[in-house]
């Protein structure tokens, strides 16, 4: 909300610069986002009125000026504005006058000179030159009766700060210039000087029948026939400047006085023209199908959740919202009828927004308006209609004041206690009571409480808290105590044999892979198919059919990834998502981060499709296997050892799935997509995935030193045959395991070669053995070994693998 200073201090006028009255009004909680100037700095601008107007000898778009600024001889100014005539009062700068800086941020000084020949005095400015508004059409005209030579600044009051108030919702008593004040004057203990209404005399009966079918809609109508008037009167330029600097263009005069009224005292009005009126008004939710023409030329279709203003043709206004074009005042409108309403705020919250756009009004209206002032303030439009606009024909009818449903306020109390808890500094009852009724509240007390009926103007005040902030609010946010906390505070150090989660996403996406975030609610399909739970968790409330349960596996959120991307025609795709997924478990209990029943581990999952790698000329393409993500997920445990041995996953190919598991405990699957998932969820092409214990993942071993070996390693190669059903992890278990003495350093295969039977024997129809070639490193830390050590060492693997797996050597 934006509005002046001096506005606000014609209500409340404390001994306070504007900087501290800006620091009291946000130390309460009415933050003020902005002070601004109304004009920026200039000098020596003065009021002068043109006295003749004559052609430039010498230019056909110049004029030459005498001008009258207050001085003992006119002033020869040439001048090239449109509207320069004679007896026109300007804005004129003498020689030496500072206008505000142009594009270039110089400021522009006026200097004797002269134009084409003709010697100029000074400058006849035009608003854009003064920077008080964009208009460059001509001189700025000033009023006829401003004072010759005065200071500009003074005439128009330019010394004046623009203040932006950044409300919260709460806060919707503050909603206009007077209810600041109100909270100034409660603040510093300055008088506020409240509006009287004084009542205007009825010179009519004339009234227009109403009838209010919603009383959950409007709880309070009041409303007024004012006849004769001219509608044509120009604004007050008081008022134009009122409300210019507090964002609102002027309209004309009765639009202009029903927005003064607004941002003056919070009240929304609207102004009828009594002559389009069509008999009476009813009051009442809208129909489906109904539409309206609003003032700002669109059209809106309603239904029965929006309320409206009828008469007995058409719609004629979106209740507490906006008018409608059909009873528009205009210039030629001469009997009015006007209207000052309660409007509930449940039904008016929401409703512009529904049709995109938003108003003044109705931004009121949702937060709550005073109910029991809407008579006193048609009293106050009236009496502003009949200065600006009343003729000697003008009259009044009665004001017509129908109340159907007010709000009942309810007592709120305040246990002093829990207000100095609260608050976090001593506070007495005398000093609670004291600050609830500067803020004009009407308290009774009993001992440690305070009870409160909130006047029908505050419509935040509803629970205990309300008068907690209250109260803090008064004392000054600024004053609270700065209480260091009791518990020492120690970083929280992350283990050295732990990484974190971000370093586990640094690593997946150096590996090429893209993070996802998915939503915690999925489809049941995907967990009943995907993850094999027939009983997932049900939402109560799901924000869409599809998403109606939580899931308890990654992979249905990937593949849902990777589907999107197939429709884009993204053949390669490499995706992880990192996430918490949600499993019922009985044995966990409720703590502060744990909820009964229910397992809520992070896991971490990858899915990978299409080409093992990027285009390029290297190497020829090849579609990515099982055991290009099976690398990429050793490289992810790395340094510790992964152990992949035969697995089964509902989502995964039964033939081509490993279950994971380091240090003998299991901590995931990796495998291909199931061929009945892959062709019921329609995806091209064959995906890889994974998926992993988070908590598997982040732990690390912790590097160790280990000196460079001072003798030379020594390597022998060994052949052993073994039965087709021999893995390799079996295989590397019986060489480690094997009495080498401890000279054993590395072992690695490095050919599989499966012997022919008979002339024409495939691989396929081959022996059901296979001959596996092995480098076996040997060393010590103590000595060069010996051609000795070394066959005993070889010897002592091959008996090991003899007696282990039942290998023979190859001959």
């Amino acid at each position: 909300m934006q509005f002046p200073e001096s506005w606000l201090r014609a209500f409340c006028n404390p001994p306070l610069t504007t900087q501290e009255v800006a620091d009291t009004l946000t130390m309460a909680g009415l933050e003020v986002e902005e002070l601004k100037p109304v004009a920026p700095a200039f000098s020596h601008v003065v009021v002068g009125e043109i006295l003749t107007a004559v052609q430039h000898p010498n230019a056909d778009r110049l004029r030459v000026c005498t001008v009258d600024v207050g001085q003992v001889e006119p002033l020869n100014i040439v001048c090239g504005a449109p509207n320069a005539r004679a007896g026109l009062r300007v804005a004129c700068a003498l020689v030496g006058a500072e206008l505000p800086p142009g594009d270039d941020g110089q400021p522009f000084l006026i200097r004797l000179g002269k134009l084409r020949g003709v010697e100029s005095q000074g400058m006849l400015c035009s608003a854009s030159e003064l920077k008080l508004s964009q208009d460059h059409a001509g001189l700025l005209e000033l009023p006829q009766d401003a004072p010759l030579g005065q200071n500009l600044r003074e005439v128009l009051q330019l010394d004046d700060t623009l203040f932006t108030l950044k409300l919260t919702p709460n806060l919707a008593h503050c909603l206009s210039v007077f209810g600041v004040a109100r909270e100034l004057s409660a603040l510093t203990g300055a008088p506020l000087c409240a509006p009287e209404f004084p009542s205007a005399r009825v010179g009519n009966q004339d009234t227009v029948r109403v009838t209010i079918e919603a009383p959950d809609l409007c709880g309070r109508f009041s409303g007024r026939v004012v006849r004769h008037l001219n509608a044509a009167a120009k604004t007050p330029q008081w008022m134009v400047d009122r409300l210019a600097r507090c964002g609102q263009r002027s309209v004309n005069a009765l639009v202009d006085i029903s927005n003064y009224v607004m941002f003056e005292l919070g009240r929304p009005s609207h102004i009828f023209d009594l002559d389009k009126l069509q008999g009476g008004l009813q009051v009442r939710w809208g129909r489906a199908g109904e539409q309206l023409k609003l003032l700002n030329g669109s059209t809106v279709t309603v239904d029965g959740s929006v309320g409206v203003i009828a008469d007995e043709a058409q719609l004629e206004s979106l209740a507490g919202i906006m008018g409608g074009d059909a009873t528009a005042v205009s210039d030629t409108t001469q009997h009015v009828y006007l209207e000052a309403a309660f409007w509930w705020p449940t039904s008016v919250a929401g409703r512009s927004r529904r049709f995109n756009f938003s108003t003044d009004a109705g931004h009121r209206f949702e937060r709550g308006v005073d109910p029991s002032t809407t008579a006193e303030h048609i009293e106050h439009i009236t009496q502003l209609i009949l200065e600006i606009c009343g003729t000697a024909d003008s009259t009044c009818g009665p004001i017509d004041d129908q109340k159907v449903r007010m709000p009942t306020p309810m007592p709120v109390t305040l246990r002093v206690a829990r207000a100095a808890k609260v608050i976090g500094m001593p506070l007495t009852q005398e000093q609670c009571a004291g600050a609830l009724e500067r803020f004009g509240l009407p308290i009774t007390q009993r001992e440690g409480a305070i009870t409160v009926l909130p006047p029908p103007h505050r419509f935040d005040l509803q629970i205990e808290e309300d008068l907690i902030e209250e109260v803090a609010r008064m004392v000054g946010y600024n004053q609270l105590p700065h209480t260091p906390p009791i518990a020492p505070i120690t970083a929280r150090l992350r283990a050295e044999a732990q990484r974190s989660p971000y370093a586990v996403r640094r690593s997946l996406a150096a590996m090429g892979y893209q993070e996802t975030i998915n939503f915690s609610f999925v489809d049941a399909r995907w967990e009943h198919e995907l993850a094999g739970n027939p009983n997932p968790i049900q939402l109560l409330n799901p924000i869409a059919s599809q998403m109606g349960v939580m899931r308890s596996s990654l992979l249905g959120s990937l593949l849902q990834v990777q589907k999107f991307n197939q429709a884009r025609k993204v053949a390669r795709v490499r995706v992880f998502e990192l996430g918490r997924v949600f499993l019922r478990d009985a044995s966990v209990e409720n703590t502060d981060t744990t909820v009964q029943g229910f397992d809520q581990p992070m896991r971490i999952a990858g899915l990978a499709c299409g080409s093992s790698d990027t285009l390029q000329w290297g190497r020829k393409d090849q579609d990515l296997d099982l055991f290009d993500v099976k690398g990429d997920v050793e490289a992810l445990l790395a340094p510790r050892k992964a152990v992949f041995s035969p697995g089964s996953h509902p989502a995964m190919h039964p033939g081509r799935c490993a279950s994971i598991s380091v240090d003998g405990k299991h901590v995931g699957h990796v495998g291909e997509l199931h061929p009945q998932w892959r062709q019921s969820y329609e995806l091209s092409t064959a995906s890889v995935v994974f998926e992993l214990d988070l908590d598997a993942v982040l732990q690390r071993v912790v590097p160790e030193f280990k000196p460079v070996a001072k003798f030379q390693p020594v390597q022998r190669d060994i052949a052993m045959v073994v039965g087709d059903t021999v893995t390799h992890a079996e295989l590397m278990a019986a060489v480690w395991a094997a009495p080498s003495q401890g000279l054993l350093r590395d072992a690695q295969l490095f050919d599989v070669y499966r012997p022919k039977v008979g002339k024409d024997a495939t691989p396929e129809q081959g022996s059901p053995n296979r001959s596996l070639a092995m480098r076996l490193t040997l060393g010590s830390d103590t000595a060069t070994l010996t051609d000795e050590q070394i066959e005993a060492a070889v010897t002592a693997v091959m008996a090991q693998l003899t007696s282990s797996l039942g290998a023979r050597q190859r001959s």
